[in-house]
């Protein structure tokens, strides 16, 4: 069997992490619809109109002389949890204990990092933090944690829900040239001058054929391989690899160490030493140009041995991931087409209009003299019956009592079900009288959301683990 070239592994990794990156798309598209419907965004689903011709909804209600409007309930019900959030988990002590790891928290503001993962989470399903040393000059030994956005990051396919399944992972990075080069080129100016040069010539071109040479789609992978405003783009992926190693025991010292296969015929010499061939596997990191070029390569330098990042993915079932925003979309859009519909309503609806018979018009009056009597507070309008008994009468049609409010109140009493964010959970629900009634109710509302918190708290949990491994470093 033929061995595979250092270059052809190192193509088949950036392929995988490829492959791993597209099979992703279904679950960046699903994200992006939720993020517009939580932040106000409602209307923008695609339909058919009855000649088959695509458009948005809000375009399709427009043809109809219908105005969108949007009432959102979805952002309340995110700010609603994410208050709760930083109201029951995050600790506001007035002087807390300096512990290191309470010094990571302050330094990086996991506070503030956390909410806003928190709201990712319940947009997509997904929570992304990235637990690494800063590479900042003067900072190497202090630790830094980021929320890493779910369009740069790829995984293979996961089924675990605490993700010890995953084999591949890695960052799209967009970073200037002094970035990477502080980043990849270890302090070595030769190396440094060799990756400038890499960015500089025929960036585009040689992209192109390496795509190409790949089997990459050009088109659909293009926010794979290109970055935005005009920054350099770097993929850093992590495989989980097997590598042949002598584990060895030192009689004399009484230590067990691991040792690479190379060592062992030095090691064969040493009769206070018994060796053992074995099989180990260790988290390796590669850093590519979008031309396939090795930027860098290193085992995982921290003493938890793994990648820098922390995952949690909701709900995991046959590896679906299912956000909680994504459940109530459709109550929303019917609570909005509902308000659509009454405002419609109330708009067409004959509202004061004045039915004057023509032969009832005064001689010597103009119509407007008759409209602006009509109109003027306490004004008197004269007719004259003179050719009938007809009169002057207002018509003032009631046509919105059609059973929407009664729908928009189930709609509203749905949602909150659905969601498990009712109204004793955002602190108002006018209808208890009793304290005990209320708290009851109250927690009760947490129990429904008791799920997400403790998905959520089991990713901090996962994240600190590795802060504090670092630290001990």
């Amino acid at each position: 069997m033929k061995t595979p070239t250092s270059n052809e592994q190192h193509t088949r990794v950036l392929h995988a992490a490829y492959q791993a990156w597209m099979n992703a798309a279904g679950l960046r598209q699903a994200r992006l619809r939720n993020k517009r419907f939580a932040y106000g965004d409602q209307w923008g689903d695609l339909v058919k109109d009855y000649q088959g011709r695509m458009m948005t909804e809000g375009e399709h209600l427009a043809m109809q002389g219908c105005e969108s409007i949007t009432n959102n309930l979805i952002r309340q019900l995110i700010k609603t949890i994410i208050g709760r959030f930083r109201s029951q988990y995050i600790k506001h002590d007035d002087q807390p204990q300096a512990t290191p790891l309470s010094l990571v928290s302050r330094d990086n503001e996991l506070d503030e990092l956390d909410s806003r993962a928190l709201e990712e989470f319940l947009i997509s399903g997904c929570c992304i933090q990235r637990v690494d040393l800063s590479h900042e000059p003067g900072e190497d030994k202090r630790v830094r944690v980021d929320n890493v956005n779910i369009n740069k990051l790829f995984v293979n396919s996961l089924n675990d829900t605490r993700g010890w399944d995953c084999e591949l992972i890695g960052q799209l990075h967009d970073m200037n040239i002094a970035q990477l080069l502080r980043r990849v080129a270890s302090g070595n100016r030769r190396k440094a001058a060799w990756v400038r040069r890499l960015y500089t010539d025929n960036i585009d071109s040689r992209t192109a054929d390496f795509t190409t040479h790949l089997g990459a789609d050009s088109q659909l992978g293009t926010d794979f391989w290109h970055a935005s405003d005009g920054k350099c783009r770097a993929i850093e992926v992590w495989t989980l690899e097997s590598r042949e190693v002598i584990v060895c025991h030192d009689r004399r010292e009484g230590s067990l160490t691991v040792e690479p296969v190379s060592a062992w015929q030095q090691l064969k010499n040493r009769p206070d030493v018994t060796t053992r061939w074995d099989i180990a596997t260790v988290w390796h990191c590669r850093w590519f140009s979008p031309m396939g070029d090795l930027l860098d390569e290193y085992d995982s330098p921290w003493p938890h041995g793994s990648h820098p990042f922390v995952v949690k993915l909701y709900p995991l079932t046959d590896g679906e991931v299912h956000a909680v925003v994504e459940d109530i979309i459709d109550t929303q859009k019917h609570v909005n087409r509902l308000i659509s519909l009454l405002d419609q309503v109330m708009r067409t609806t004959a509202k004061g209009v004045l039915l004057f018979p023509e032969t009832a018009l005064p001689d010597g009056w103009t119509w407007e003299d008759a409209r602006r009597c009509w109109s003027s507070a306490n004004g008197l309008l004269p007719y004259n019956p003179r050719y009938s008994d007809a009169k002057p009468e207002q018509v003032c049609a009631n046509g919105t009592n059609i059973g929407a409010y009664q729908m928009i109140e189930l709609q509203m009493k749905l949602f909150e079900d659905i969601s498990g964010v009712s109204g004793a959970l955002q602190g108002r629900d006018p209808t208890i009288n009793s304290a005990n009634a209320y708290q009851l109710q109250s927690e009760n509302a947490n129990i429904a959301l008791s799920d997400v918190y403790d998905t959520f708290e089991a990713f901090r949990r996962q994240r600190d683990r590795k802060v504090s491994l670092i630290i001990k470093e």
